[in-house]
């Protein structure tokens, strides 16, 4: 038994050797040029695994010669000098390489070995960053050098693209890209967010140490950017996470780290939420490179960059291979000496490496290689190695990652989208657009309301929410300080909002807010939101007191006494002319017996002849004598010029005390002085003036200079000599009487001063007409004087370059489009429930109100209960007191009176008379009351 094992052990060996020596027969020897950049080890690991693993493999039937050169970064001559002796060396010794393999990653050590390849002809396979334009001496190859110079973009070259693929899936608008010395970012500052309307800066991680790097993350923050990128190995990420303020980890900040790396994040931090990527090796590639990392020490990190350069390294020698198998590969293939390349004399190749490294079939260890398979396609810039970035959600407290959740991956690639597992988690991780608005409250733009969500309310808040919903923000709003829009002092420094947006305090200044030149050179403008607006005059409404017996106070009391005076005592001289006058009718009967009218002028006819004298109506018949009628003309007389005056002095009194404020304009503030003014301190009303009474000045101070310049001939001077004066002082005045007066320091403090005023010291605010406006809408006692003068449009103030300027145009145009500002002013001016219910007031062209003349209803009114009180006196002083006997007509027609003694009646009785004297009557005759006729019905 123990023979036969002996037996099979030596057949077993000698078969072995057999083996090893048809292996040896068919091995393939090639010669590599193997280009490493310093401190690139995993390169340099894993071309030493490959040596290795192909030794321990016969099976491959490949032996790889190489010879090692160490590229520096900085200096291009020492680097080529060195290449070209070994190159020249291989040569004398008659082993030329059959393969350059340049791991270099950029800059001048990637460009001067490209350089040499290019120039001498030498196939060459490259690991180094950069896409095809980035390849600055591989840029322009001709046909037959693209087949024998390619380049394969290395793990950490693609992987800069899942920030690509993170912005344009959640819409980032602004972006800081930090990194490490693990990736080269130098070639990325253009093509990464190409054609991406994302404002980025992107900058290595600083070195120095934790305080440098919190100042780098401020000035990043200053340039208002609130996404953060890191790329880097994890302590790099680590670091700059504990550099962070906490503040910065709020709701509107996020963070996303990237790295080579598989392994766990720990950071200093107490409390963080990140997007965390990091790379992982395909399922059915594990165990190979399990294998590879135990069994053949390929043990450096990162575990992706090592598998490819041992992927790509594997994969050249076997490309190199199979062309030499198949014959593809030169017989006798000629080299230039780097001494006798002259710029134009590099060997014509008939190598189509390209072709044969695309059919290896050898299978990889991480990823897989994407390589540019059609035939009119460019190779290099555009192949890579694929794999897969698995995307977390990463919480760390304490230090360490305390919770992490998959809620997607990344296929690398130049173009690749991300694929997310769980949406509302990925919506958590993106950072909430919100930008710092500061404000100056001024109704009806901006107002205080504690209900209301951001606790302001007004014009202005509707457009900024109508905008946000556009443009998708939120957004934090709070006044500033001094309370001002912003204005430039002799220093040339700013205050209020402008002050807040120059030192990046602020991102957006909201109010009723002008655009003005000198604040256009320090900050920026959106597009006008409202019309223009200029400044206007604000006074006290006039108002004229009203009263029912408005028509009374026409004439004075004692010109109404005098009147009265006059009345009483013309009616008692008519009626002692008609008394004591032989030609009055009631002395003189018979002369005037066949007159119409008989009328006798006692007392009360007097009293009453007077009175309607004064009517449209008439007094009627007029006395008889001769006297009585000169004293009713005279009368007449006096009547007609007391009404003629009373009506024009009516007129003109109800018209005068609804004349309007004697000032209409500005010209005429300006020419009075019973009336104080001034603007708002501060404001841009005041800055108006001021700058024009500057003006002013200078202008004078010009004129003045030209008058007296004493080189000017009689001729020149005398076209200078002027009577009047050629400049006007309007402005400057005005300036000097608002400084007299005091500018008020709040608009609150204005309308005191207004209402306060009186006729005598009277005061007139000069501002912004749309808050002049409101001031007048809302309130019953204010009212505006005069036109606007010096408008200016309305806009929202953003920092200057900022990409807010051009959103904001974009959405403001919309809503003007949309009518939706028009339906904002409708909302704030029309419809608004402050406005005040005021009377409308009086103007010329109106009629006299019923509270001015309401008084005479009252006349009326009073005169009818005067004559019914009269009547009911009337009816009962007859019927009860005096027993009074009526004459029927038909039964006064009758009889004849008949005239004894002297003419007298003495039969019948005088209507309305009684008593002894009287009782003696004709048959005819008979009591009223006592016998009524049947038809007769009593009136009461």
């Amino acid at each position: 038994m123990g023979r036969h094992i002996a037996a099979l052990k030596h057949l077993w060996l000698a078969w072995t050797l057999l083996q090893m020596e048809i292996a040896a027969q068919n091995t393939q020897n090639i010669n590599v040029f193997f280009i490493n950049e310093v401190d690139n080890e995993p390169a340099a690991k894993a071309v030493e695994v490959v040596l290795t693993y192909l030794k321990k493999n016969p099976s491959y039937g490949l032996s790889v010669q190489i010879e090692s050169i160490e590229a520096n970064k900085t200096d291009a001559k020492i680097l080529l000098e060195a290449i070209c002796n070994k190159y020249v060396a291989s040569i004398e010794r008659k082993q030329t390489p059959h393969l350059i393999l340049d791991t270099t990653k950029s800059g001048v050590s990637s460009e001067t070995v490209k350089s040499f390849t290019q120039a001498l002809g030498l196939p060459t396979i490259s690991a180094s960053y950069g896409q095809e334009g980035d390849l600055r001496q591989w840029r322009d190859l001709d046909e037959s050098k693209q087949k024998y110079l390619l380049q394969i973009m290395p793990p950490a070259d693609i992987m800069p693209e899942a920030v690509r693929s993170i912005v344009k899936r959640l819409n980032i608008t602004n972006a800081a890209i930090l990194y490490d010395d693990t990736f080269v970012m130098d070639h990325k500052y253009k093509s990464l967010l190409q054609n991406i309307q994302t404002r980025h800066v992107i900058t290595a991680i600083a070195k120095d140490g934790k305080r440098e790097r919190e100042e780098q993350i401020e000035k990043l923050r200053n340039l208002d950017i609130n996404n953060f990128f890191v790329l880097g190995n994890l302590e790099s990420i680590g670091m700059v996470l504990e550099s962070v303020k906490p503040a910065y980890f709020a709701r509107n900040f996020a963070w996303h780290a990237i790295t080579q790396h598989e392994g766990e994040l720990r950071s200093k931090r107490d409390n963080a939420t990140i997007m965390f990527l990091k790379p992982m090796a395909y399922a059915q590639y594990r165990d190979r490179l399990g294998l590879l990392y135990s069994t053949f020490n390929l043990n450096e990190e990162p575990k992706l960059t090592s598998a490819f350069y041992f992927d790509l390294a594997l994969r050249s020698f076997l490309a190199i291979k199979e062309m030499l198998h198949s014959g593809a590969w030169p017989k006798d293939m000629e080299y230039l000496k780097c001494d006798d390349f002259q710029g134009g004399n590099t060997p014509e190749r008939n190598i189509d490496l390209r072709q044969y490294f695309i059919q290896v079939t050898e299978p990889t260890s991480y990823g897989t290689f994407e390589l540019v398979t059609q035939p009119g396609q460019t190779f290099n810039g555009f192949s890579y190695m694929k794999f897969e970035m698995d995307i977390n959600v990463l919480q760390i407290r304490g230090g360490s990652s305390v919770n992490s959740k998959s809620i997607g991956t990344w296929t690398a690639g130049l173009d690749s989208p991300l694929v997310v597992k769980d949406e509302e988690q990925m919506k958590n991780l993106t950072a909430d657009t919100v930008y710092r608005i500061y404000t100056v409250v001024q109704a009806p733009f901006i107002m205080r309301d504690e209900t209301a969500p951001k606790g302001y309310k007004g014009y202005c808040i509707d457009l900024i929410n109508e905008i946000a919903a556009i443009v998708h923000f939120d957004y934090e709003i709070q006044e500033v300080e001094d309370g001002k829009f912003g204005n430039m002092d002799e220093k040339g420094e700013w205050n209020g909002i402008v002050k807040k947006l120059i030192d990046k305090q602020a991102d957006i200044g909201l109010g009723s807010m002008s655009v003005m030149a000198e604040r256009e050179i320090v900050i920026d403008f959106t597009v006008p939101y409202y019309d223009l607006v200029g400044i206007t005059i604000m006074m006290q409404r006039p108002s004229s007191p009203s009263s029912l017996f408005k028509f009374l106070t026409v004439l004075e009391t004692n010109v109404w006494l005098c009147i009265l005076a006059a009345y009483f005592f013309t009616s008692f001289l008519m009626w002692v002319f008609d008394r004591w006058s032989p030609y009055s009718y009631q002395n003189n009967r018979e002369k005037y017996k066949d007159d119409e009218e008989k009328r006798e002028f006692n007392l009360k006819e007097c009293l009453w002849f007077c009175m309607t004298s004064l009517t449209p109506q008439g007094g009627g018949e007029a006395p008889k004598n001769l006297s009585g009628r000169l004293v009713a003309a005279t009368w007449w007389l006096f009547g007609f010029i007391i009404i003629a005056s009373y009506t024009a002095n009516l007129a003109a009194f109800l018209t005068v005390s609804r004349l309007d404020t004697p000032v209409e304009s500005l010209d005429d503030l300006a020419k009075q002085y019973k009336i104080l003014y001034a603007p708002l301190n501060g404001s841009a009303a005041m800055t108006y003036f001021e700058r024009m009474a500057n003006i002013e000045q200078m202008f004078y101070e010009i004129w003045k200079d030209l008058s007296l310049n004493d080189s000017l001939t009689p001729l020149e001077r005398s076209k200078l000599a002027v009577w009047d004066y050629p400049v006007s002082d309007k402005y400057t005045k005005m300036w000097q009487a608002m400084q007299e007066a005091g500018l008020p320091a709040t608009l609150d403090e204005a309308v005191a001063r207004v209402r306060n005023s009186s006729s005598a010291t009277g005061f007139a605010f000069l501002g912004d007409a749309t808050d002049i406006r409101y001031l007048q809408l809302t309130n019953c006692d204010l009212q505006v004087v005069g036109e606007e003068f010096s408008r200016k449009p309305y806009a929202i103030a953003v920092q200057q370059g900022s990409h807010l300027k051009d959103q904001f145009n974009n959405a403001i145009l919309t809503l003007l489009n949309k009518r939706q500002l028009e339906k904002l002013k409708e909302k704030w001016w029309k419809n608004d429930e402050a406005q005040a219910s005021c009377e409308k007031p009086e103007d010329q062209s109106d009629g006299i109100s019923i509270q001015n003349i309401g008084g005479v209803f009252i006349v009326i009114f009073v005169g009818i209960g005067m004559a019914c009180i009269t009547l009911v006196f009337e009816y009962w002083w007859y019927r009860y007191r005096k027993n009074p006997r009526i004459i029927d007509v038909a039964e006064a027609n009758s009889t004849q009176p008949s005239y004894k003694d002297g003419g007298k009646a003495t039969d019948g009785i005088i209507l309305g008379h009684t008593g002894e004297k009287f009782e003696k009557s004709n048959a005819a005759l008979r009591p009223r009351f006592n016998q009524f006729p049947a038809t007769f019905k009593p009136r009461f």
